[in-house]
C-alpha cells in the first residue's frame, strides 16, 4: 500500500487529508506534538477501515522530526506522499509596522524551516526511487499578503518561494511538488471552507500531478 506522511496532523483538514488519501488505499502516518491526539485521530481511521498510526515529532525539535520519519519508514516502508501542513496557534501575529527580528524568527523556524527539515527526510528515498509527491501547505497570506499579519506571511512567502523551486528542481525526477494556498476560515461555515471539501483538492493534485500552485478561495466576499 502506498504511504502518507502528514506532518502536523490534527482534527480539522489534516484528519481529512488522511481520510480522503485513506479511502484511496493509502497507509496514513501522522506525525504531530501530542501523542494522545495521535492515537485518538488514529482509533476514528482504524474504525473506518483506513490503516494508519502516530508518530511524535516537534517541528522546533528537528531531531524528533528526523526519529518520527525514521519511525515511519521502519513501520510501513517508503513514503509516497509528504503533506505539510502544521499550525502553532501560540505564535503572535505582528502587523506590516511591527514587524521585527524577534517576532519574524519564531515563524520562521516553525513553518520555513520546519518543512525543510521535513522534506529532507524524504527527498533522498524519492530521487532514487524516481517518484513521490510533495505538498506543502500555507495560509492565503503566502500569495495574497495580509498587512496585519505581516510576520506570518512573510514567512509563508519565503515557503512558497522554496516550495516553487522544489518543484522545478524535483521535476527532472519525476518527483511532483505542489504549494496549496488556502484563503479560507477552514470549518466555519463556508460550504467550500469545509476540511472534507479542501481536503479533496489534495487528491487532485496528487493525481493530476501538473500545476505547481493551487490558491483555494473560499471566503464569502469572493464572487
Amino acid at each position: 500500500m502506498p504511504v502518507i506522511a502528514i506532518v502536523g496532523a490534527g482534527p480539522g483538514l489534516g484528519i481529512e487529508i488522511a481520510r480522503a488519501f485513506g479511502v484511496k488505499g493509502f497507509t496514513v502516518a501522522m506525525i504531530a506534538r501530542n501523542a494522545a491526539k495521535l492515537d485518538a485521530l488514529a482509533s476514528d481511521l482504524h474504525a473506518e477501515g483506513i490503516e494508519a498510526a502516530g508518530f511524535v515529532g516537534d517541528i522546533y525539535k528537528p531531531d524528533t522530526i528526523a526519529a518520527a520519519f525514521t519511525s515511519v519508514k521502519e513501520r510501513y516502508g517508503a513514503i509516497d506522499v509528504l503533506e505539510f501542513s502544521p499550525v502553532d496557534q501560540s505564535l503572535d501575529a505582528v502587523g506590516v509596522l511591527d514587524v521585527t527580528p524577534e517576532n519574524l524568527q519564531p515563524q520562521l523556524d516553525f513553518y520555513l524551516h520546519g518543512a525543510i527539515h521535513a522534506v529532507r527526510q524524504i527527498v533522498p528515498d524519492m530521487i532514487t526511487a524516481r517518484t513521490g509527491t510533495i505538498l506543502v501547505t500555507t495560509g492565503g497570506g503566502s500569495v495574497a499578503p495580509v498587512p496585519a499579519l505581516a510576520n506570518i506571511t512573510l514567512a509563508a512567502a519565503g515557503l512558497r518561494n522554496w516550495t516553487l523551486n522544489l518543484h522545478n528542481e524535483l521535476k527532472p525526477h519525476n518527483i511532483y511538488v505542489a504549494h496549496i494556498a488556502i484563503s479560507a476560515w477552514i470549518g466555519a461555515g463556508h460550504p467550500d471552507a469545509a476540511p472534507d471539501v479542501i481536503a479533496r483538492a489534495y487528491t487532485e493534485l496528487y493525481e493530476t500531478r501538473t500545476e505547481p500552485e493551487l490558491h483555494y478561495v473560499a471566503l464569502d466576499n469572493q464572487p
